[in-house]
């Protein structure tokens, strides 16, 4: 079955499973009358703002981003979208400075203060006019561990040896660890070479929380967007991408659409189910399915993901890319803007032009959500 196949079962699937826990937050039913593409009428060209929007943040969701601009300029000529993969870290920081309209992240504003000071969100809140910063998830990126090990076509790892790979305790490719869940396959006494994400990424975060909770203790640093692990250090999600595909036997957490892109090998994993689970759309659905509501309700949308799920065929390593918003506190031109841009992110047609890109559309319960959160803001 193709990739492209896989998608669009796998979108169904993420509906049909539902992410049904964000349903306690109520049903909010599809908006209408709005007036921006992307809205109940995604052919509102007539009404569209102009002017430039910038924005920065997620690689991640580089190329979701890109082609979702490339569409919405099909109906909004006039606009110009800016958006720099700088990553997660980054873009957070240059919204909380003002020096963007909005930012991509794949993991939501933290709540807890770091380092003496004013935690993302508060910092997000005083750069949106003490109103409130939402969350809003947009772009579903499953984290490929990617591989170039000649001969290897299928490599299966669980949480321990990855964990272990990546911490860098296991060193060769034919370590013991590595053969038992791979009986049949030759592998080479080469050394691996492990490519991280040098700068603070959110797809770092994601997937140590991922180690960390189905390592089995294996995993010794705490998850953050900053790397702790060995291996050398690739910016962005392009760079260890890149780094993967021109070294023999190394290996690299990457957003599956540069796994597929880079044409790299891509471990199936053992989620303790008993059957090694291979990344589809539909195995991150299950995964999905599992996350509930990380914040208290309203209009932001937090989610908080089961790493460590061990539901048959759930594949556990997946990230959201949420886009951080003012809710209020832009400039009037500023706020139209990002209404209609993200509006049409967030639509029908703005999901389904994702599907071909190796990413999972938005389940229909979490995007009619987030359509909603965007018609609030003012």
């Amino acid at each position: 079955m193709s990739v492209n196949r896989l998608l669009r079962v796998g979108s169904v699937a993420v509906a049909s499973l539902g992410v049904l826990a964000l349903s306690a937050c109520g049903s909010d039913p599809e908006p209408t009358g709005s007036s921006s593409p992307g809205g109940s009428s995604s052919s509102a060209a007539a009404d569209c703002p102009q002017g430039t929007l910038n924005a920065e943040g997620s690689s991640a969701q580089k190329n979701a981003i890109d082609e979702i601009i490339s569409k919405y300029n099909e109906q909004c000529a006039d606009v110009t979208v800016n958006y720099n993969p700088t990553g997660s870290g980054a873009g957070i920081k240059q919204f909380n400075a003002a020096q963007v309209d909005f930012a991509g992240s794949d993991s939501a504003l933290k709540t807890a203060a770091t380092d003496g000071g004013a935690s993302e969100m508060a910092q997000a809140t005083k750069r949106c006019q003490n109103n409130a910063a939402l969350d809003l998830p947009m772009v579903i990126g499953p984290v490929a561990i990617a591989y170039n090990v000649d001969g290897v076509d299928k490599l299966i790892l669980d949480g321990p040896t990855a964990a272990k790979i990546f911490q860098g305790t296991i060193k060769t490719w034919n370590d013991p660890a590595i053969a038992k869940l791979n009986p049949g396959v030759t592998l080479p006494s080469a050394p691996i070479s492990v490519f991280f994400r040098s700068d603070e990424s959110g797809t770092t975060e994601n997937f140590t929380k991922y180690l960390a909770a189905s390592g089995g203790g294996a995993w010794t640093g705490t998850p953050a967007k900053k790397w702790t692990g060995t291996g050398a250090g690739k910016e962005k999600s392009a760079g260890v991408a890149e780094g993967v595909k021109s070294t023999k036997n190394s290996i690299t957490y990457v957003e599956w659409s540069y796994a597929v892109d880079n044409k790299l090998g891509i471990a199936l994993i053992d989620n303790g189910s008993g059957t090694p689970i291979e990344l589809s759309a539909d195995s991150a659905g299950k995964a999905l399915a599992a996350a509930k509501p990380a914040s208290a309700g309203g209009n932001d949308l937090s989610l908080k993901l089961d790493y460590a799920t061990k539901q048959p065929g759930a594949y556990p390593i997946i990230l959201v890319t949420y886009e951080v918003a003012c809710s209020k506190g832009l400039p009037a031109e500023k706020t139209a803007l990002v209404k209609s841009f993200l509006s049409y992110f967030a639509s029908k047609d703005g999901q389904a032009a994702l599907t071909d890109l190796n990413y999972a559309p938005l389940p229909e319960e979490i995007r009619t959500k987030v359509d909603a959160a965007i018609q609030s803001i003012s």
